[in-house]
């Protein structure tokens, strides 16, 4: 099924991001002319939401910082509660292409959740040390789990269609990489069709990074630790049927 931009919402979860977040709001409205634009702030305390909406989006703003799984959850109940049937998740530091947005899109009927996906052929992103020896053992977890080649399981550049969004609305996981590798193990039990394209990362526009080597190392032991519990989560919602 092809969808007109008209029908795509961008949710772009944004926490302290005044330094960027305007630019990367341009953008999008200049690659992707007639896409409606929900910034979600995820407890910012600096000017992320006044500029956000001097920039031209909407703005839904949490009390307090809950991660980006808290964001998109609030994203995809907007999406369902507004009948918008694709949700593209689009981080607000400039890291992800909008003009990607499409090539993933296009791939939404034929699949539920499409991931905009590093290590596949498209760009030259670089990740070393422990967040690679990560991110390999867990792409080829999840790849033999949900039944699909992945190489990205933890890229935050995703299209959502009708079903995925049913379900996230009500079930999207909020805790530590919850929006990546538990919600893959949430949809996959509950019927949910994955796929992944090849897109080229670009360099933080600005802002702090929210990795540096010490945060790396961290994040191995925790994304171990993220994995076992996404499996061992009991499914509480079903998405409905195709």
């Amino acid at each position: 099924m092809a969808y007109p931009l008209e029908q795509v919402l961008v949710v772009m979860p944004a926490f302290n991001e005044e330094a960027v977040i305007g630019q990367v709001i341009t953008e999008v409205r200049a690659t992707l002319p007639g896409v409606q634009i929900l910034v979600v702030s995820d407890g910012s305390t600096d000017r992320t939401v006044q500029i956000a909406r001097s920039a031209g989006a909407r703005v839904l703003e949490l009390p307090f910082n809950l991660g980006v799984g808290g964001a998109m959850r609030l994203g995809f109940r907007f999406a369902l509660e507004n009948g918008i049937p694709v949700a593209v998740q689009l981080d607000s530091d400039g890291q992800h292409n909008p003009a990607d947005v499409p090539a993933l899109v296009a791939r939404l009927g034929e699949y539920d959740v499409v991931i905009g996906a590093r290590f596949a052929g498209e760009g030259d992103y670089e990740v070393r040390g422990p967040r690679l020896w990560t991110m390999r053992f867990l792409s080829a977890t999840l790849s033999q789990a949900l039944g699909t080649r992945l190489t990205d399981t933890t890229s935050g550049f995703k299209a959502h269609g009708p079903r995925a969004i049913a379900l996230y609305a009500h079930d999207f996981p909020a805790e530590y990489l919850g929006d990546t590798i538990e919600s893959m193990v949430t949809g996959h039990r509950a019927g949910l069709r994955f796929t992944q394209v090849g897109v080229a990362m670009r360099e933080r526009a600005g802002g702090t990074p929210s990795h540096n080597p010490v945060k790396s190392a961290i994040y191995l032991g925790r994304a171990f630790f993220a994995l076992v519990i996404a499996f061992l989560r009991p499914r509480t919602w079903s998405a409905p049927a195709a």
